[in-house]
C-alpha cells in the first residue's frame, strides 16, 4: 500500500520504517520542511513529503500528532486527508499538554473528536501502547502477541486495519465504534500494559462508565510520555 503519515516522532517514526520494512511505501511529514526528516535519508522506501502531499491520494493514512495540533492543521492537510480512504488517528488526549479542550471535558471520546476536526471518519489504533512496545514487541509468534485495540466503523476498512495490525506483528481487537473508544484512551485499565489479545479484550468489557470519573483523575495525572518511559525502564 501507499501510506501516508502525518507526524514523524516516536510513534510515527516507528510506523514508518515497520512498514516500509514490510514493502509498503510510506509517505512521511512533520510540522516543518521535508529536509528536516534527515533521520530517513537512505531509507528507499521512506519519503520524506511536505503534509498535504505525504498524504495526498494514498491507500491509507496515520495521523500521529500531538492532539492539540490536530485543530491547527493547515487546510491543504484536511483537504488531502478527506479523499484517503482509511485514516488511522494515534492521538490521545492529555490536558496536561494539550490545555483544556472542552468537547473532550464534557464527554466526547478523542477520536471523535479529531474526527469532527478532519470532517470524515477515522479508525482509533496504536493510541494503546508505548513507542518502545511498538517498536521492540511485535511477534510473528501467535504465543508472544500484543494485542492492539481498534475502534471505528464497522466495515471493510476496519478489517483492513486489522489486517495491517496484525501485519505488524500485534493482534487487533475490536474496541467497537469510535464513541466506545474511551475504553481505550489514556488513564484507563488496560492503557499501555502490552496485554495478550484475551487480556485487552476482558479488560476492555471490563472499562465501565460508572469508573469514567477515576480513569479521568489518572489521565490527568499523566504526562505523554509517563507510560512510554515506564515501558522503556521494564525492558532495560
Amino acid at each position: 500500500m501507499e501510506i501516508g503519515i502525518v507526524g514523524a516522532g516516536l510513534i510515527g517514526g516507528t510506523l514508518a520504517r515497520k512498514l516500509a520494512a514490510l514493502g509498503h511505501k510510506v509517505r512521511i511529514a512533520n510540522s516543518k520542511a521535508p529536509t528536516t526528516l534527515g533521520e530517513f535519508t537512505g531509507e528507499p522506501s521512506i519519503t520524506p513529503m511536505w503534509a498535504a502531499a505525504a498524504v495526498e491520494g494514498a491507500d491509507l493514512a496515520v495521523l500521529t500528532v500531538p492532539l492539540k495540533a490536530v485543530s491547527d492543521l493547515p487546510a491543504d492537510v484536511v483537504a488531502s486527508l478527506a479523499s484517503v480512504p482509511i485514516v488511522i488517528d494515534t492521538c490521545n488526549y492529555y490536558p496536561v499538554r494539550d490545555g483544556r479542550i472542552d468537547a473532550l471535558d464534557q464527554g466526547m471520546t478523542d477520536s471523535s473528536w479529531v474526527a469532527s476536526i478532519l470532517g470524515r471518519p477515522v479508525y482509533k489504533v496504536f493510541n494503546n501502547i508505548a513507542a518502545p512496545s511498538l517498536k521492540y514487541k511485535s511477534s510473528i509468534e501467535p504465543t508472544e502477541r500484543v494485542g492492539l485495540a481498534v475502534a471505528g466503523a464497522d466495515s471493510a476498512d476496519k478489517h483492513t486495519v486489522f489486517a495491517l495490525v496484525d501485519q505488524l506483528g500485534f493482534d487487533p481487537v475490536d474496541g467497537g465504534t469510535l464513541d466506545q473508544s474511551w475504553r481505550q484512551q489514556p488513564g484507563t485499565p488496560t492503557y499501555c500494559l502490552d496485554l495478550e489479545a484475551s487480556e485487552l479484550q476482558d479488560g476492555l468489557a471490563d472499562t465501565v462508565e460508572s469508573k469514567i470519573g477515576e480513569y479521568l483523575e489518572v489521565r490527568d495525572s499523566l504526562t505523554d510520555m509517563d507510560a512510554a518511559m515506564q515501558r522503556t525502564r521494564e525492558m532495560m
